[in-house]
């Protein structure tokens, strides 16, 4: 997968200017498992996914976990919100798969930084599939939800254990089973 800067072409940006910008960034594996932000933490990086997949999560009172977003390759991932405004995060975000990510602190994505269209485009895509998700839940039945979901994420569907497409559809695996099935059976 592509570097988050290999594909930018802006004429405003000087060369040297993307070669500090690249040097800045780490490049990092992580192994699945492994947690990249804690709830309570502060949010001070975001991450680009060039190979694996990775995860935001919440955890409620009663210990059940909430999917908020998956960040398969080319996908960017953070607690945009507390990111945005300093704030302590509200999401934890971990490995689902062993990955190799581009760590990308504060100063790398400030948008003084980033060639505007860049990081529109990556913030556009991100409330778009948020903001889908949000509708979805409030009038979509879990079959389309569903149908929804492997629209989205197409990639990874069948590399997300079922609890986990689950917990993000918020349903049980018993509920997304039967939908599956129900679907396997109008094929």
């Amino acid at each position: 997968m592509a570097s988050f800067f290999d594909n930018m072409i802006d004429s405003a940006l000087i060369p040297e200017r993307l070669q500090a910008l690249k040097s800045s960034m780490i490049t990092k594996r992580v192994s699945k498992g492994d947690i990249l932000l804690r709830k309570g933490d502060r949010a001070e990086k975001t991450y680009f996914v060039k190979e694996g997949c990775l995860r935001s999560y919440t955890i409620d009172e009663k210990g059940k976990e909430h999917i908020f977003m998956f960040a398969p390759e080319g996908w960017m991932i953070g607690d945009i919100g507390a990111f945005a405004k300093g704030k302590h995060s509200e999401l934890f975000i971990d490995a689902i798969e062993d990955s190799e990510i581009e760590v990308l602190n504060r100063e790398v994505v400030n948008p003084t930084n980033v060639p505007a269209h860049e990081a529109i485009e990556k913030l556009v895509n991100r409330n778009y599939v948020l903001q889908k998700r949000i509708i979805m839940f409030m009038s979509a039945t879990l079959q389309e939800r569903y149908l929804d979901f492997i629209e989205t994420y197409p990639d990874i569907v069948q590399r997300v254990p079922q609890k986990m497409i689950a917990s993000y559809l918020g349903v049980t695996p018993e509920a997304l089973s039967k939908i599956r099935g129900d679907l396997a059976k109008v094929k």
